[in-house]
């Protein structure tokens, strides 16, 4: 899974969110590193739908303007759930060979 579609259906696990609200919530859930356009973000939403990891919530009218709220679908909740035990799994391989490793690299530098 890419990193922005990670962020984008993690955006959704509090509940309902509409376009600007997801692209604020990944990027700040990111750390600053998902900045999506609106272009890219409503093609991910589709892509995302015919999948059937998100679906259309509600719409309201602001100032003249139609918000659409997307939410996660138990499908879509259940592939980020994999895919956020999958990076852990993969981080603690690394983890696990970098303490592994720090004894012997200070034995190979004192000699």
């Amino acid at each position: 899974m890419r990193e922005p579609t990670y962020y984008i259906l993690a955006s959704l696990m509090k509940g309902p969110r509409h376009g600007w609200g997801i692209i604020r919530e990944a990027r700040e859930l990111s750390q600053g590193r998902v900045r999506l356009t609106a272009g890219t973000l409503y093609g991910a939403l589709d892509r995302l739908q015919r999948e059937g990891l998100v679906e259309e919530d509600h719409e309201q009218i602001v100032n003249g303007r139609c918000r659409r709220y997307y939410r996660l679908t138990s499908a879509g909740r259940c592939l980020l759930e994999e895919e956020a035990a999958r990076l852990a799994a993969a981080a603690q391989v690394v983890q696990e060979r970098s303490s592994a490793a720090r004894p012997s690299e200070t034995v190979e530098a004192v000699s």
